[in-house]
């Protein structure tokens, strides 16, 4: 079972999910593939501790306190390449950026091969099924553009911003 609840941000109602102990999702309601990481029934369910410690976590960052990743426990879904792309994301300091191809050139050195395709990256960073604790949003183009947001540019831009990002 599934437990989820929502939680209206500066950025919009996000739908949060726990299973087992773990956040496994954080989605925008609009967000594109919504929901696409679950495949079992959700409950809502208002007293998840998970759930009431990512509530807080949020709270927290949207008043610029810069909690830390790992004070949440996570267990996205997803394929060990897209895992792979997900925990670099959470190497990326707060108020910080880093482009598609940077991330390609260190997966690429991860495994011991010659390039990976930006391309590829896009797709697990558009997947991310925990987004704003996995911070996707700091994944920009090459020559500094707010490209490829699941959640949506302006959403993309509002979260940049509130980290004090220039965009």
């Amino acid at each position: 079972m599934i437990y989820q609840t929502s939680y209206d941000s500066p950025v919009g109602r996000l739908v949060l999910a726990e299973k087992e102990g773990a956040l496994v999702g954080l989605w925008t309601e609009e967000q594109k593939y919504f929901l696409s990481s679950v495949k079992e029934e959700m409950e809502e369910n208002k007293e998840s501790v998970v759930l009431k410690q990512t509530i807080a976590w949020l709270e927290r960052y949207f008043k610029k306190e810069r909690p830390q990743i790992k004070e949440l426990p996570l267990a996205p879904v997803g394929s060990a390449f897209r895992r792979d792309v997900w925990e670099m994301l959470c190497e990326i300091p707060y108020g910080e950026t880093t482009t598609y191809g940077e991330l390609a050139r260190k997966i690429a050195e991860k495994r011991g091969i010659k390039r990976m395709a930006a391309q590829a990256i896009g797709g697990a960073v558009g997947h991310n099924p925990i987004s704003i604790v996995i911070p996707c949003h700091r994944v920009i183009g090459s020559d500094g553009g707010l490209t490829g947001y699941a959640g949506g540019i302006e959403k993309k831009r509002m979260l940049l911003t509130l980290e004090g990002v220039i965009v």
